[in-house]
């Protein structure tokens, strides 16, 4: 968050997933997904550009 004048506005979001996985999961899969989500996450479609969204993915397999 930043302060404007009096007020705080938020300026960047960064969402962490922690996928949990099984060992037959690619991690290619889960990277491609990674690579287009948020544009069809309506949260994401809101706040963008308005809101700089970042996110990484960590993965853990069972």
């Amino acid at each position: 968050m930043e302060l404007e004048g009096k007020t705080l506005v938020i300026k960047r979001i960064h969402v962490s997933y922690r996928l949990r996985v099984d060992a037959a999961t690619d991690r290619d899969t889960v990277d491609r997904v990674h690579g287009f989500h948020a544009q069809h996450c309506p949260v994401f479609r809101s706040i963008h550009p308005q809101i700089t969204c970042t996110t990484s993915v960590e993965v853990v397999q069972d």
